[in-house]
């Protein structure tokens, strides 16, 4: 008898550990936001295109993934995203105001002084970015930080 409850015991002992190793494992789990469908490079990323995935620590690696799904809401991928797959924190960008080519309102202001012309976007650019404009009157480079509104505003020294 004493015999059959030592094996009881060491069963019991051993479904615990196995459960406490499972629910210690399943802790360290990390969700990840991952595309739902593909996205394709250049394509605006909507809240229905991701879903969650659970990851374990090792398979991630030392990249850096985006780890919240409001880091992508929004953005738009640089490269092509495929399902389920997490996504490295360089695939994404802030979408583009101007597309390379287009036809810009250039602004200069100085001193009180605002000078508006046209010019041609050589690089494509979200708000924020510094890109090259061709003036379309001399056809003289010049470099510009994007605004907002799409508009061009020329830097001190270009």
């Amino acid at each position: 008898m004493l015999n059959r409850v030592g094996l009881m015991v060491r069963g019991l002992a051993a479904v615990l550990l196995v459960l406490v190793s499972a629910r210690l494992a399943a802790a360290e789990e990390k969700r990840l936001p991952v595309p739902a469908v593909s996205i394709r490079a250049g394509e605006l990323i909507r809240d229905d295109m991701i879903t969650e995935r659970a990851f374990a620590p090792n398979v991630l690696g030392v990249s850096m993934f985006i780890e919240a799904r409001q880091m992508l809401v929004g953005r738009m991928a640089r490269r092509a995203l495929l399902p389920g797959q997490p996504i490295p924190t360089n695939s994404v960008e802030e979408p583009w105001t101007v597309a390379r080519g287009a036809m810009v309102k250039v602004v200069v202001e100085d001193s009180g002084l605002s000078i508006v012309t046209y010019g041609a976007a050589m690089q494509q650019g979200a708000p924020g970015a510094l890109i090259p404009v061709r003036n379309s009157d001399t056809g003289v480079i010049i470099r510009g930080i994007v605004q907002p509104d799409g508009t061009v505003k020329v830097v001190d020294g270009s």
